[in-house]
């Protein structure tokens, strides 16, 4: 069988996506002391490596395996290690992939610079397993929240395209969960700054490239996939604006941090209504994503929650607010729906909000009860003064930096 233009736009957007969590080890790397980068960003090639055997073996099989069980999982062994997949679906298998490996990836940023390695590596398999896994299923695969599901038929089915609900918040939600697990670092109220923004504006220029192959890799036509384009092109920048707006009125400067964080609200936030907004409409969301993620990152410090690098804030934060807008301002669909400014009534903010309440919370649930597990069998904090020191060196006898062979220390920093 010959490649058609469809199989290969989905080749290309499977790579771009997988590009994507390499871009997030060097946003986040350049976050962290100089001391964790080696630590951060192996937490996110790692999760990548750990996902990729996880979902040929199973993790594919229970996001979509048929017959499925109950509306919850699909069928875990229906194709196991992809033995008896269809030569057809094995690209679409590939490309759902990429989408597991960033959203555990995610999760690592609300944990640096104090969490073991040991853990994190049980932790990934476990919860792309029981978490990611399912709530793909219920949104994408036939579960409980589409339209075929219990809770679609009652509420009605939510929009979620590319993964505002199955992806950001529910990463978003268990980073919050693990960061309130292990505790705050033991320099939190110095408010650490990031070692390296070079690192950090690189990371973002590559996520926004891989994003456009995270958000149209789905589409199924010219005009769907020109529509994704033009919102994935608009939302970050106008979410760039509003970040920088929130920094004038706290009376600081327009910051690198705060135009590559201003990207990734913007990039979380057009993910779930990429194809079902218009591009003013992208742009209002931008902003108000912008706006959001900038007031929701100063909250740690308000109640204590040591978030390290801003995954609630901007991933939960972003991904609630795509989801939401949808409500409003989602255009009509083949079957005349739409939303509430569309003349859709309340019927599809209903349907977004059950979505966002069932994920959030098994997500927290399940994540709380992984991490707890998994610190009795083996303890996720490192020692004060092995996080005083840094963790590179205790845990993979490495340092990111040397300086005549000696490893550079930022202390804080």
């Amino acid at each position: 069988m010959a490649l058609d233009v469809g199989s290969l736009w989905i080749l290309i957007a499977a790579a771009m996506v997988l590009l994507m969590t390499p871009a997030l080890a060097l946003f986040y790397g350049g976050m962290t002391r100089s001391t964790g980068v080696v630590n951060m960003m192996l937490m996110s090639f790692l999760a990548a490596a750990i996902t990729g055997v996880v979902w040929v073996l199973w993790g594919y099989s229970v996001s979509a395996g048929e017959p499925a069980i109950a509306g919850i999982i699909g069928n875990p062994i229906s194709d196991f290690a992809m033995g008896k997949t269809q030569p057809e679906q094995l690209l679409a298998a590939g490309f759902a992939g990429t989408f597991a490996m960033i959203s555990v990836a995610i999760i690592s940023g609300a944990i640096a610079d104090r969490a073991r390695f040991a853990p994190w590596l049980a932790f990934v398999p476990v919860w792309v397993t029981v978490v990611y896994a399912p709530v793909a299923f219920w949104v994408w695969g036939g579960g409980i929240l589409s339209a075929e599901g219990v809770l679609g038929k009652i509420f009605g089915e939510a929009i979620d395209f590319a993964g505002g609900t199955v992806v950001h918040t529910n990463a978003g939600i268990a980073a919050l969960v693990l960061a309130l697990r292990l505790g705050q670092r033991y320099n939190f109220h110095d408010r650490p700054q990031p070692h390296n923004t070079p690192l950090v504006m690189l990371g973002a220029a590559l996520l926004w490239f891989g994003w456009f192959g995270f958000n149209a890799g789905a589409a199924t036509t010219v005009e769907e996939a020109g529509l994704i384009w033009i919102n994935t092109f608009v939302a970050p920048g106008a979410a760039v604006l509003g970040w920088i707006v929130v920094e004038h009125l706290r009376g600081s400067r327009p910051s690198s941090l705060g135009v590559a964080s201003g990207v990734v609200a913007g990039l979380v936030a057009i993910t779930p209504s990429c194809a079902n907004i218009a591009p003013w409409a992208a742009i209002l969301l931008g902003v108000l994503a912008g706006v959001g993620s900038a007031w929701a990152v100063n909250l740690k410090w308000k109640f204590g929650y040591d978030d390290s690098l801003d995954v609630v804030g901007v991933h939960l934060v972003s991904g609630i607010i795509g989801t939401v807008f949808l409500g409003f301002f989602a255009l009509p669909g083949e079957a005349g729906t739409g939303g509430l400014f569309y003349g859709g009534g309340w019927n599809q903010l209903v349907s977004q909000l059950v979505a966002l309440l069932v994920v959030i919370v098994y997500s927290a649930a399940m994540t709380w009860v992984i991490a707890s597990v998994i610190d009795r069998i083996s303890p996720w904090r490192v020692p004060t003064d092995v996080e005083v020191a840094g963790i590179d060196a205790s845990e993979h006898n490495e340092s990111g930096y040397l300086l005549n062979g000696t490893p550079v220390d930022s202390h804080n920093r």
